[in-house]
Order: C-alpha cells, then sequence, then structure tokens
C-alpha cells in the first residue's frame, strides 16, 4: 500500500462518515412519516438507481456466481440487518442513544479485522483508536444517555447495528481483495443485498404502519437520504477499505459524531463547545497518528 493509497483511503472515509454525521436528523425526521424498513428500502432503492448509470458507463465485468453470492451476502449483513437495526434503534430509542452506541463501531471493525483479515494491530493504531474513542466520549457526553427500560428495545437494536456495521466493513475487505472487485460493483451488489432482507420487511411493516402524508420536505430528505448518504457516501466508504486495512479504515467513522455536531452547531443554532473542540482535536490526532508518516504502509 502506497503512501497516496492511505491518503486516499482517508479522505474517502472522512467524508463519507461526515455525510453520515448529518443523516441521523434527517432520518428522525422520516421516521415520523415513514416507517423503518419501507424508508430503509427507498432509500437502497434510490442508492441502487443512482450508481447503475455510472456501472454501465465503467464497463465493469460482471461478478461470477460465487462473487455475486458473497457480495450479496455483505450487503444483507451491512445494508438490510445493520441498517434495518439502526433505523429502528433510531426509531425507538434517543438521539444520544443512538450516537453513543453506534460510536463503538470502529472497536467491532478493529475485532473482526484481527478475526478475519488477521490484521496486525500495531502499537500506534491502537493508541490512534484509544484517542479516537475518548474524542467521542467526550463530545458526545454519556451523561446525556438515558439506558432506561423505555429505550433498552431501540437499544439493543442500536447494538446490533454497531455490530454488524463492524462486520460488513471488514467483510468490504475481505471481497475486495478476494476477488479483485471494483468498489462500484462491490457496492452496487451490495445494495441489492440489502434489499433482498429490507423489502420483504417493508411489505409486513406496511400492513401494520402505512406511510404518513408525503410532502415536498420528505421527498427532499428521501432523496438526500438515497442519493447522498447512500449512494455516493456508501461508495466512499468501500472505496476507503479497499484501499487501507481496516484497522486503519476503522477511524474514519469518528469523523461522523464531530461532523453531527458541527451541522447542528450551523443548522440547529447549537452552540460549539469546548468538548466539540477537544473530542474533535483527540479525533483528528488518532487519524494522523495512523496516516502520518506511513506507519500504514506496512502490510496489513
Amino acid at each position: 500500500m502506497s503512501q497516496n493509497q492511505l491518503w486516499r483511503g482517508s479522505l474517502y472515509g472522512v467524508t463519507a462518515a461526515s455525510i453520515w454525521g448529518g443523516m441521523y436528523v434527517v432520518s428522525d425526521v422520516m421516521l415520523t412519516v415513514i416507517p423503518p424498513f419501507t424508508l430503509l428500502s427507498l432509500r437502497i432503492a434510490l442508492g441502487f438507481l443512482a450508481l447503475m448509470p455510472f456501472a454501465l458507463r465503467s464497463g465493469a465485468p460482471l461478478p461470477d456466481s460465487l462473487q455475486m453470492r458473497s457480495m450479496l451476502a455483505v450487503g444483507m449483513v451491512g445494508l438490510g440487518v445493520s441498517l434495518g437495526a439502526q433505523f429502528l434503534g433510531t426509531d425507538l430509542s434517543t438521539a444520544v442513544n443512538g450516537a453513543l452506541v453506534t460510536s463503538a463501531s470502529p472497536a467491532f471493525v478493529v475485532l473482526f479485522a484481527l478475526l478475519i483479515l488477521r490484521e496486525r494491530l500495531t502499537r500506534r493504531r491502537a493508541l490512534a483508536i484509544i484517542l479516537a474513542s475518548v474524542g467521542v466520549l467526550v463530545i458526545l457526553d454519556p451523561a446525556r444517555a438515558d439506558f432506561a427500560s423505555g429505550t433498552f428495545q431501540g437499544d439493543v437494536f442500536l447494538a446490533i447495528a454497531a455490530v454488524t456495521w463492524g462486520l460488513y466493513s471488514v467483510l468490504v475487505r475481505r471481497v475486495t481483495l478476494r476477488f479483485g472487485a471494483h468498489s462500484l460493483t462491490v457496492t452496487l451488489f451490495g445494495l441489492l443485498g440489502g434489499l433482498i432482507v429490507a423489502l420483504p420487511a417493508s411489505v409486513i411493516e406496511l400492513s401494520m404502519h402505512p406511510i404518513g402524508e408525503l410532502d415536498a420536505g420528505v421527498v427532499a430528505g428521501v432523496l438526500y437520504l438515497g442519493i447522498v448518504s447512500t449512494a455516493f457516501a456508501l461508495l466512499l466508504w468501500n472505496r476507503a477499505f479497499a484501499l487501507v486495512p481496516a484497522t486503519i479504515a476503522s477511524l474514519f467513522f469518528f469523523a461522523q459524531p464531530v461532523a453531527g455536531a458541527i451541522l447542528a452547531a450551523v443548522f440547529l443554532g447549537q452552540h460549539l463547545t469546548f468538548s466539540l473542540a477537544l473530542g474533535g482535536g483527540l479525533i483528528a490526532l488518532g487519524v494522523l497518528l495512523t496516516v502520518w508518516r506511513a506507519e500504514g504502509l506496512e502490510t496489513a
């Protein structure tokens, strides 16, 4: 892996996580009108349609049956189970709980990278993950979380989302390395795998919870979730894990709470605090510790 790959992967991963940082506010509003798995199905379908023209123009060969099954399975884990659990958890719990619980995803990325990819967790990478984790806790302030019985079910779904997103991210790298597949191909078939899970759940869900009143704001929110948060951000995330070891790429997820806090200050009028500055600095230090001067250049 070259230094250029390392920096490009960092740019892709941080950009994707930053986009997702502002997604929770949009999702929270959309879920008051559209039930979770129906919103997820719309999001995945729009993401697939947005990426399909680029795939056709790329001229990339279709994967064989083994590759296709592997990519579909990866998508079922990450885009069906993980995002479905995330939407359910967001709907049943609180925004603070959701941010705290899902911020554990990088730890599970590292765990699965060690178990599945046999990557080496160096002291520098371990220190970087610790610094970034402390930064997240400083920003989110666990004291504000409310893990009461009323949110327990939602918190369980959020924990499932955190675990399966870590597994998904590592499996994306495994599939890419094993088959030499292009990130766009992996993303497209992953989206189809997600639909395999989301669509049947949506059909059952709609029989009990129909869609509410749609207006221009809801339509715009769904388009944003589908095109920006799914098609664009997911492709960048998958590309990041194709370029750099998963134990490094896991750190990019920590950009999410920083971006979320900044966007909340810009669009919701919330104040930028010392905690945000300190936490953001620790996260940035953790990321720079792994990508600067090429500790990450060794094969993992």
